[in-house]
């Protein structure tokens, strides 16, 4: 079974995250969920930006890399949207990495290197049209990572939804929720 750091969204380390993270661990998976907002959850995206703005990108960023570099190397790296940045660093620059989860975020891989490492398989998943994944170029960084990668898979889901797989959210999608679920676990089990 796979060894799982999950980070979490800019609402904070929610019901709705640690709810996923339980499924995972259903399925016999190891799953560690690191806090980057000390213990602080948010009612809305607005209100947990202010917060991450006050404590600043970077300081999160090292919080989430730091989380990682505490676990043992063969982990697959996960985030929900502000959590993939965390996810898609460690992938990229730490040895072992077994394979990334990227949800409702991707960034292009040149930030965090000279690109996609050979042999980390990874999944991208988002709205086609989520204001945050769809409108600021998040899908279009996902694109060009499964055209770099040669073990990459995107999965687009319809609909606006932001945080739809937090089913502590309002913004909860049940369908594209269960599915993105059931990718997920297929992709931990291959990557066991």
């Amino acid at each position: 079974m796979a060894e799982v750091v999950l980070f979490h969204h800019v609402q904070g380390l929610t019901a709705g995250v640690l709810d996923f993270a339980d499924t995972l661990r259903a399925a016999g998976h190891t799953v560690h969920t690191p806090d980057l907002l000390d213990g602080h959850t948010f009612d809305t995206i607005d209100e947990g930006m202010a917060y991450v703005r006050q404590a600043g990108f970077g300081a999160i960023l090292e919080r989430g890399k730091e989380a990682g570099e505490a676990l043992p190397e063969a982990l697959v790296y996960a985030g929900f949207s502000l959590g993939v940045m965390p996810a898609q660093l460690l992938a990229q620059t730490r040895p072992g990495a077994r394979g990334a989860l990227l949800m409702e975020s991707c960034v292009p891989p040149s930030e965090f290197g000279d690109g996609w490492p050979a042999g980390v398989p990874v999944q991208v998943h988002g709205k086609d049209a989520d204001p945050y994944f769809a409108g600021e170029g998040d899908i279009d960084a996902a694109r060009a990572l499964v055209a770099e990668a040669p073990d990459a898979e995107l999965f687009v889901y319809p609909g606006e939804q932001h945080l739809f797989a937090d089913n502590s959210l309002s913004s909860y999608d049940p369908d594209a929720a269960r599915l993105l679920t059931e990718r997920v676990l297929v992709f931990l089990d291959r990557v066991s």
